[in-house]
């Protein structure tokens, strides 16, 4: 169970895990709105966003709002991955993996 989070590359990264769990109960989101809640720059933002979605994470689509804006929307595949990936976390919480008792 621990060499599956530890593979997983994608989710393995704190930003992106930030996206996806951010994504997870809305389905969708704005990429401002994503950038003001991670605190994050918009390059930083565009790259992680770029590799969730070569992925199959999330889809990018441009709409138009008050001007042309970028919206992430979850897939299937990446709300089940980031749902999968916590609660692989959440086993190796229960179960206290990797922990060393002093």
């Amino acid at each position: 169970m621990m060499r599956d989070i530890i593979k997983n590359n994608i989710l393995g990264n704190p930003i992106r895990l930030g996206i996806m769990l951010y994504l997870l109960p809305r389905n969708r989101a704005l990429f401002i709105e994503i950038q003001k809640v991670l605190e994050i720059t918009p390059g930083n933002l565009d790259s992680h966003l770029k590799t969730l979605e070569r992925n199959g994470y999330v889809k990018l689509k441009k709409v138009i709002r008050d001007r042309p804006r970028t919206m992430v929307y979850l897939t299937t595949q990446g709300a089940e991955e980031t749902r999968k990936y916590v609660s692989e976390l959440k086993k190796i919480l229960e179960e206290g993996e990797g922990l060393t008792s002093p």
